[in-house]
């Protein structure tokens, strides 16, 4: 049986029945409830907080119980039990690898982690303080006029391809981005390491022969890419789509994501956690910041989510992989603030009826400070993590029949009909 929803139009005294599928209605269904002559209704929703624009099989979130799922898979099963690359096998493929599966996929992603030398070229002609986010922005977006085959997006084995250039390419140009801002000599990938591994020779290899991270350090680096791999439709993640609804390759397409994560109220908000705690400064200071948030006068970052109304199931993991890098780097002085901080806060009755709790964010700067990660080297850190989401939500935009270029509607505000006045009568 088909649920409906009935909408008395009052201006009118008319009745309409629209179809209810998977707990919406169809925004172009409003369209009929019209007074004669005017258009028909639309929906005013700033910021998408309750419009679907797709329908997606990549992430389930359960925001009020606190829920992640990649592919229905729980967050906390995979963060445990599995590593980044077959993270991002099953997000683009919809299955975790088999043995064989694996192990093809590995071998493809590492094949491709080298950048033409133009591109190093590219990078090395930015200023010596040019922001690391901003540097891989502007080399993914040039990758595309490297492969031009990529503007064959009806492709489906092209498309596939193009996916694990990005993905094998971006500790790469993370780590090239890195060593420019610090006057290092770029390191070139080594084939013989693990993805991750990888990564952290190229940052911070010097010159020793062979660069062997510490394995608790480079654990925890792979949760942290995990955690971020995918998280819905997000900013960036509705950026992604929105660009690639126009057709485009996915290198300009994925360049808008991390356009979207560039900005402070998404990929930036780890640093502001860090620039909380050492204004806080000692946590005999804490329960006067406190006071401050309650009364408008400080802001508590790290805690709350637009999604969850729980605590974060990603903060709860990151908070037991803290541990591990602390055993080597030594305790960072702030993470006594946090978790005094966060303490006091889960047991407030303001912070707890307003859903207050810790986010992805509260923990992860305080690891990657302690990785030696300068914060404006964050974003580019969670764009490494984000890029198989990112891919995944392109490649299902790909292939959805129901989606069209994106086009929101607006409500128009301005004047209107106003006559031409010559310059000399202004």
């Amino acid at each position: 049986m088909t649920e409906t929803l009935t909408i008395r139009d009052n201006r009118t005294g008319r009745d309409y029945e629209v179809a209810i599928t998977d707990g919406t209605i169809r925004a172009a269904d409003l369209k009929q409830i019209a007074v004669d002559g005017e258009p028909g209704l639309a929906t005013y929703d700033p910021g998408f907080v309750n419009t679907a624009s797709c329908r997606s099989a990549i992430t389930y979130i359960d925001g009020d119980a606190g829920i992640l799922e990649y592919r229905g898979y729980p967050i906390e099963q995979l963060a445990e039990s599995s590593t980044f690359l077959e993270v991002a096998y099953l997000l683009l493929n919809g299955e975790l690898p088999n043995s064989a599966q694996l192990e093809q996929w590995t071998h493809d992603i590492t094949f491709h982690t080298f950048l033409h030398e133009n591109i190093k070229t590219f990078i090395e002609g930015f200023r010596y303080d040019a922001h690391p986010m901003g540097m891989t922005m502007a080399a993914i977006a040039a990758l595309s006029t490297f492969y031009p085959d990529a503007r064959d997006i009806g492709d489906p084995d092209n498309r596939k391809l193009q996916a694990t250039r990005l993905i094998a390419k971006m500790p790469t140009l993370g780590a090239f981005a890195f060593r420019h801002g610090q006057g290092k000599p770029y390191v070139y990938p080594d084939n013989e390491l693990s993805y991750v591994d990888n990564f952290l020779a190229m940052l911070f290899k010097m010159s020793e022969r062979k660069y062997d991270a510490d394995p608790r350090l480079s654990r925890a680096l792979e949760i942290l890419f995990i955690l971020h791999a995918d998280h819905e439709q997000n900013c960036s993640a509705n950026a992604v789509r929105s660009v690639g609804s126009s057709g485009v390759d996915p290198y300009s397409a994925i360049a808008a994501g991390v356009g979207a994560l560039y900005g402070p109220l998404h990929g930036g908000a780890n640093e502001a956690v860090l620039r909380m705690l050492r204004r806080i400064g000692d946590v005999s200071n804490i329960p006067e910041f406190i006071e401050g948030v309650k009364a408008g006068n400080e802001r508590l970052m790290g805690f709350g989510h637009r999604v969850y109304k729980n605590y974060d199931p990603r903060a709860k993991i990151i908070k037991q992989a803290a541990d591990g890098v602390f055993e080597v780097t030594g305790v960072n002085p702030l993470l006594k603030i946090a978790l005094e901080l966060e303490k006091i806060a889960l047991e407030d009755e303001y912070f707890v009826s307003r859903k207050l709790y810790p986010n992805v964010d509260f923990y992860s700067g305080l690891i990657y400070e302690a990785l030696q990660f300068p914060p404006e080297m964050f974003t580019v850190l969670f764009a490494i993590g984000r890029m198989p989401g990112w891919l995944a939500q392109w490649e299902e935009l790909s292939g959805d029949k129901e989606q069209k270029i994106a086009r929101p509607k607006q409500v128009y505000t301005g004047a209107r009909t106003r006559d031409f006045v010559p310059i000399d009568k202004r």
